[in-house]
């Protein structure tokens, strides 16, 4: 993992590859379940900013990803710091059976997924 300095912002792409004719139900899912528990995170302070994207064009199956989310932590240590997200998700789903049961479907139509800490490169260097 790529480090950064005590207490700058932390950069780290999360990448998703949903099973082929899935990816919409995949993103509804994600944007129901998960996106509430970042945009909370945002609110406490140690999220700074999160974008979502996908390819405008078509790739080779081993180089294809269908959704990448950009997240600037507050810091590195945000990122290992024993925050419970589970209790948080508790917290903002009183249906915890059918967030359980669609967090499980989410996880079973997801082909692959890989996390890429960014370090940024001064150009001028």
């Amino acid at each position: 993992m790529s480090t950064s300095p005590d207490g700058m912002p932390y950069t780290i792409e999360y990448y998703y590859k949903a099973r082929w004719g899935h990816a919409e139900e995949f993103l509804s899912l994600y944007k129901k379940n998960h996106h509430p528990l970042l945009k909370k995170q945002i609110e406490m302070g140690r999220i700074l900013s999160l974008s979502i994207a996908r390819p405008r064009f078509h790739a080779t199956e081993d180089s294809r990803w269908d959704f990448r989310v950009t997240i600037v932590w507050k810091a590195i240590q945000v990122t290992n710091d024993g925050f419970n997200e589970k209790e948080l998700a508790r917290q903002i789903f009183t249906d915890q059976e059918t967030f359980q049961r669609e967090e499980q479907r989410r996880f079973e139509i997801l082909k692959a997924h890989w996390d890429v800490p960014i370090a940024e490169v001064d150009p001028e260097l």
